[in-house]
């Protein structure tokens, strides 16, 4: 339980941080398997991160707090801000390459 408060609080102030430098953010919750879940957090400049934790409601709580909108998938307008630079398509290629 205290581990869990912990992470729910970590997780506020990673997404509110983020939603501050991005000019608000939008985001979107994906399950990880054994590691928990992932919210990707899209900024209205385009700019992406993530947060994970063991639990989805640990990030919906955090997102709220921030007062992030979660979308049920990263697609439409939010994937379409996405910027990606050269580091995710060195990344993308590598997955892809072996």
């Amino acid at each position: 339980m205290v581990e869990e408060s912990r992470q729910a609080r970590a997780a506020t102030r990673t997404v509110r941080r983020f939603a501050a430098s991005h000019g608000g953010a939008g985001g979107q919750i994906a399950y990880l398997g054994a590691r928990g879940y992932r919210l990707v957090l899209v900024g209205a400049d385009g700019e992406w991160g993530d947060v994970v934790a063991a639990s989805r409601e640990t990030l919906e709580e955090a997102a709220r707090a921030a007062g992030v909108e979660v979308r049920e998938s990263l697609d439409g307008e939010l994937a379409a801000r996405l910027r990606t630079g050269p580091r995710e398509w060195r990344r993308m290629a590598g997955i892809q390459l072996g």
